[in-house]
């Protein structure tokens, strides 16, 4: 994958961050976004570095779309500077959870997941469409939680059942430009998702591993190298499709 660029959303940290280092060691540059920490960014961008291949970060809040065209504008600066038109991937990553029973949720926390997870991910990635290449390829990042019902989770679960609709009619429809559209949706992973509830609460570390297959939470490196591969040449022909990447999360 030598010469291909990837925008990540949501880079610099969790599942993204480790995208983006498998990624990098396949030779793709790496594009991507934080929302706050400047430091994980920067700490990335050296990681991207180490791996010989070029890095940037730009700031960005993916539910606030009045800042998309700059960070378009960003983008498109960035990728003259390093001597192309257009970029190779584009994985929609950034996100944020929400804990709270469906007669419990406000309209305000509502409209911020839907924000973030929904409308985020459809504008910007319209916004992107002109600077993406032909032939290039979309992974829109949902959730098991769209197909497992757990207790607290409906907002967040709908939004990302939203993401997945959503990605199969970008695979309709940029067929024409040989762009394919693809959803990976995780199991629990350990990470700092949800405060780190899977990586810090023993007791929730244990329920999860009790329902999975494998016997085990996921971590990152169970995740960043699979949407790696399904980038890959190799994979060029899935299109439309949502992978569960869960270890075999409640079978």
């Amino acid at each position: 994958m030598t010469d291909t660029v990837a925008i990540i959303t949501g880079g610099s940290r969790g599942l993204g961050r480790n995208t983006a280092i498998h990624l990098a060691r396949r030779g793709v540059d790496i594009l991507f976004t934080y929302r706050a920490r400047q430091d994980e960014a920067e700490s990335l961008i050296g990681e991207v570095r180490s791996a010989g291949r070029k890095a940037a970060a730009l700031r960005l809040d993916t539910g606030k779309l009045s800042e998309f065209d700059g960070f378009v504008a960003e983008a498109g600066k960035t990728l003259e500077a390093w001597g192309r038109e257009r970029f190779d991937f584009l994985v929609n990553n950034a996100g944020g959870s929400l804990h709270s029973g469906f007669a419990e949720t406000t309209e305000a926390q509502f409209d911020e997941i839907f924000n973030v997870h929904v409308k985020g991910v459809y504008f910007l990635t319209q916004k992107l469409l002109p600077l993406i290449k032909d032939g290039g390829r979309i992974v829109n990042i949902s959730s098991g939680l769209t197909r497992v019902a757990l207790p607290g989770s409906s907002a967040y679960g709908a939004a990302k059942g939203a993401v997945e609709v959503m990605t199969r009619y970008l695979a309709k429809e940029l067929g024409a430009r040989r762009i394919t559209a693809n959803v990976v949706a995780p199991g629990a992973i350990q990470t700092d998702f949800s405060g780190g509830m899977v990586r810090d609460n023993p007791e929730i570390n244990r329920m999860v591993a009790g329902f999975t297959a494998l016997g085990r939470a996921g971590v990152p490196d169970d995740i960043g190298p699979m949407i790696a591969a399904l980038l890959s040449e190799e994979n060029r022909w899935v299109n439309g499709q949502r992978i569960e990447v869960s270890g075999g999360m409640a079978l």
